[in-house]
């Protein structure tokens, strides 16, 4: 195991982490959209999944909201791994090639278990934060919580306790890690043949090197992600493709990969 760590360690040094001024991110959104309206098919039927997916939640579950805040933010942990066909696209569009639906779908292809690993490995996370935050929210609320109007009166704007901060400091100790932990990781699973722990290492080792640019970051995929589910989620159709692709761009501006071989 200690030989592992130590060789995943110098795997993870073999990539060296570029410089970054603040607002980077946004020059990622901007190239994100160019390369959604380049090839949009492929990320708007990503996009048209997920709405699906988030149909079928409310109506599995529209009486027991408890459950339905935590799927949604949950969402926000599992969402790097779901846009993995995207990352494709756009290092086939970088590379100056045109993408189709078949690049998306070939990014998961049968023999590379690594992607499966890590997405493995960040649903037990998601799960993990909904079933905190169901319990979190169904043993301390003052009433039932059933619907929004029902989380909003009851848990965000309780006129005593404390267990919106707590319900919000409890998913982000969550979320950072997991953030860090993936936000170059499954592009570089992708893009290079590195072991799951050398690309964590890796995603660590950009976010301790830019950890403003890399917080704003953050904050612009947890804003623009709560933007596209409070408008009936029909903005997600659009906005996960969208981000999906500037993190291919994120990853491409922070971690230096030159004269390594690229996968296939």
């Amino acid at each position: 195991m200690q030989w592992r760590n130590r060789q995943a360690l110098a795997e993870s040094r073999s990539f060296s982490v570029r410089p970054l001024p603040l607002l980077r991110p946004l020059g990622w959104l901007a190239r994100g959209w160019q390369d959604l309206m380049r090839c949009p098919m492929p990320g708007l039927l990503h996009g048209l999944a997920v709405l699906a997916f988030g149909v079928l939640l409310i109506v599995v579950a529209h009486r027991q909201f408890w459950l339905l805040a935590g799927a949604f933010t949950g969402f926000l942990l599992v969402a790097p791994v779901v846009a993995t066909g995207l990352y494709a696209v756009s290092r086939e569009l970088g590379r100056g090639r045109q993408p189709t639906l078949g690049t998306a779908i070939r990014a998961w292809r049968p023999g590379d278990g690594r992607l499966v690993v890590f997405g493995l490995l960040l649903a037990l996370a998601g799960s993990g934060w909904v079933l905190t935050s169901a319990s979190l929210i169904t043993g301390f609320a003052g009433a039932p919580v059933n619907n929004p109007i029902d989380f909003l009166r009851v848990v965000v704007l309780a006129p005593r306790g404390w267990l919106f901060e707590a319900w919000l400091m409890l998913g982000a100790l969550l979320a950072a890690p997991v953030f860090a932990s993936s936000v170059v990781a499954i592009p570089l699973l992708l893009d290079r043949q590195v072991s799951v722990l050398a690309a964590v290492l890796t995603s660590w080792r950009v976010v301790m090197a830019h950890p403003a640019p890399l917080a704003l970051w953050a904050a612009l995929l947890m804003g623009l992600s709560l933007l596209g589910m409070l408008s009936a989620m029909l903005g997600l159709v659009v906005i996960v493709p969208w981000l999906a692709h500037a993190s291919w761009h994120a990853y491409r501006d922070l971690v230096d990969t030159t004269g390594l071989p690229a996968q296939p």
